[in-house]
């Protein structure tokens, strides 16, 4: 672990590779688990602005759960995440024709429908952001249906940080991202003498 700015950093997420393999795990991560995607306090106030116009790009179990639930959830764990269809995958998911799990989210972002891209945890996964009163941890999280994911990144030598690289912009700006490459150069220059 290692300080940035006001974060506290794991070195796996330097250290490990990773590059999602859609093709072997279909988005598993949007359909496993027992809960839904975590949401930030902003973002809630986000889906509700925006949810009318993400209905149309969502499956009809979807809305049905959006509208029996609420388009955010209070999870077991007290936090704000994504509610589920009948406890399995999350309400904004869609199915494409391979049926490869989707963000109904992102479908209407891409549109142009919405400005708002996806919950920033989904757009960070596998990395995983933990708020403390006076720093954030930025973590890796490790889940075995991501297995395909961590091949397919060491065979392409991606290291988890450039993977996610525009979500980590996108959530701590582009002068924390050219920091943590500097640290990521440094940590491997002093691996290599």
């Amino acid at each position: 672990m290692f300080e940035l700015g006001k974060t506290v950093v794991s070195e796996e997420i330097l250290d490990h590779h990773f590059v999602c393999d859609l093709n072997a795990c279909k988005g598993a991560c949007c359909v496993d688990g027992a809960a839904g995607a975590p949401l930030e306090e902003e973002e809630t106030r986000i889906l509700d602005e925006i949810i009318e116009d993400i209905k149309p790009y969502l499956r009809q179990e979807g809305v049905q759960a959006i509208q029996a639930q609420g388009a955010f959830i209070k999870g077991t764990d007290g936090e704000w995440e994504t509610p589920l269809v009948d406890k399995l995958e999350c309400a904004y998911v869609v199915f494409g024709k391979n049926g490869t799990a989707e963000c109904g989210i992102e479908k209407a972002y891409k549109d142009k429908a919405i400005s708002w891209q996806k919950p920033i945890s989904c757009h960070l996964y596998p990395v995983r952001i933990r708020e403390y009163t006076s720093l954030t941890a930025v973590n890796y999280h490790r889940w075995q249906i991501c297995d395909p994911a961590c091949t397919l990144g060491a065979q392409l030598e991606i290291p988890i940080y450039k993977f996610v690289k525009d979500a980590l912009i996108r959530k701590f700006g582009k002068e924390w991202y050219n920091e943590l490459e500097a640290v990521s150069r440094s940590l491997s220059d002093s691996r290599n003498m």
